[in-house]
């Protein structure tokens, strides 16, 4: 069984620069999608950005070319690099990891089997 264990977020001025993280442990398999989510006050839960274990990413259209997803050396702790932060970031953000399954590629809003639990992030103006 996956766990899936994040670093604390928290608080900049818009502009600014934070750095997820995110470490399975247990048994992942060979094929996973592993990615961030994050829920703002009120809302759904969306689909942030993901990672495979080819290293395939996608990521949110607000997020484009500000976030990058990474996992250095498929060592099982993946990150989320958010660089040029603004207001409409701010939310909770979580991890999660599902086993993908074979030909198929991950896509951002994958359907997540364990969750991390979550770290808050927030941007003020």
């Amino acid at each position: 069984e996956v766990r899936l264990v994040q670093s604390r977020g928290g608080s900049v001025q818009a502009g600014g620069s934070l750095r997820l993280s995110c470490a399975a442990s247990g048994e992942r398999g060979g094929r996973y999608c592993m990615g961030w989510f994050r829920q703002l006050a009120g809302k759904e839960r969306e689909g942030v950005a993901v990672i495979d274990d080819y290293g395939r990413t996608d990521y949110a259209e607000a997020v484009k070319d500000r976030f990058t997803i990474s996992e250095p050396n498929a060592a099982r702790t993946v990150y989320l690099q958010m660089d040029n932060l603004n207001p409409e970031d701010t939310a909770m953000y979580y991890c999660g990891a599902s086993p993908r399954l074979y030909g198929f590629r991950c896509t951002r809003g994958f359907e997540v089997d364990v969750w991390g639990q979550g770290t808050q992030v927030t941007v003020s103006s």
